[in-house]
C-alpha cells in the first residue's frame, strides 16, 4: 500500500467517523437508506432550520454515504448502501485487530503469570 492510498484511506475513515459521530445525522442516513427522500421532507422530520439539515445532509454527502440528485427544485437523497457495508468492512477490520491484540496480551500475561516464582525476604 502506497503512502497517498493509506492517507485516501485514513481520510475516508476519518470521514465517515465524522458524519456518523452525530445522533441527527445516523438518523438522516437511517432515513435514507431506508428509501429516497427530498432534504424538504427530511428537515420536517427534525426540530432545526432547513439549512441545518442540509448541512447534515452535505457531511453525508462528503463522507459518502449518500448521494443527491435533483429533480425540479427538490433535492433528493438516497443513502449508499456499498459505502455503508465498507464502514462495517472497516469496523470488522478494526474489531479483529484489537481482539487479536487483547488475545496476544492475554497470552503474555498468562505465561508471566505462571513463570513467576514468588520472591521471599527475609526480616531479621
Amino acid at each position: 500500500m502506497t503512502e497517498h492510498h493509506g492517507s485516501e484511506s485514513e481520510d475516508r475513515a476519518d470521514a465517515w467517523f465524522h458524519a456518523l459521530a452525530d445522533r441527527t445525522r445516523r438518523d438522516i442516513l437511517r432515513r435514507v437508506l431506508a428509501g429516497e427522500h427530498s432534504v424538504s421532507a427530511l428537515a420536517q422530520s427534525y426540530d432545526m432550520s432547513f439549512a441545518a439539515v442540509q448541512k447534515h445532509v452535505a457531511v453525508l454527502e462528503r463522507a459518502g454515504l449518500l448521494t443527491k440528485r435533483r429533480q425540479g427544485r427538490e433535492a433528493l437523497a438516497s443513502g449508499d448502501v456499498e459505502a455503508v457495508r465498507s464502514v462495517g468492512v472497516m469496523l470488522s477490520e478494526l474489531e479483529a485487530l484489537w481482539r487479536g491484540r487483547i488475545s496476544r496480551m492475554d497470552e503474555l500475561l498468562a505465561t508471566d503469570t505462571s513463570t513467576d516464582t514468588p520472591t521471599t525476604t527475609e526480616k531479621d
